[in-house]
């Protein structure tokens, strides 16, 4: 009943920076928490960043810490994950999730399809 479109994800240098976009549609999504988690070849797919919609909370994985930041637009029910510093150990499928409960792990009912972002040495 919820979809999710996302979009920003690319090819970009080591120490550059991409802005990921989740668009939520399907009901009103302002009361759902988000977070964006990533999978690269091989690993498991693992939580990078959180947020609830209803309050200011937001958490981030510690590999992440101080270079990703998600904030989202309650008017447009898009959440964002605006990368920064990207390292080559940064490249994955990143997928936006949404849930009425936060999360670190996996159990949100609704995700997007995946952008690919790939960082280059």
């Amino acid at each position: 009943q919820v979809q999710l479109v996302e979009s920003g994800g690319g090819l970009v240098q080591a120490g550059g920076s991409l802005r990921l976009s989740c668009a939520a549609s399907g009901r009103d999504f302002s009361s759902y928490a988000a977070a964006w988690f990533r999978q690269a070849p091989g690993k498991e797919r693992e939580f990078v960043a959180g947020c609830t919609w209803s309050g200011g909370t937001t958490y981030y994985a510690d590999s992440v810490k101080g270079r990703f930041t998600i904030s989202r637009d309650n008017t447009k029910n898009t959440v964002y994950l605006q990368m920064d510093s990207l390292k080559p150990e940064d490249t994955a499928v990143y997928y936006c999730a949404a849930g009425r409960i936060p999360s670190t792990s996996a159990p949100y009912p609704y995700w997007g399809q995946g952008t690919q972002v790939t960082v280059s040495s």
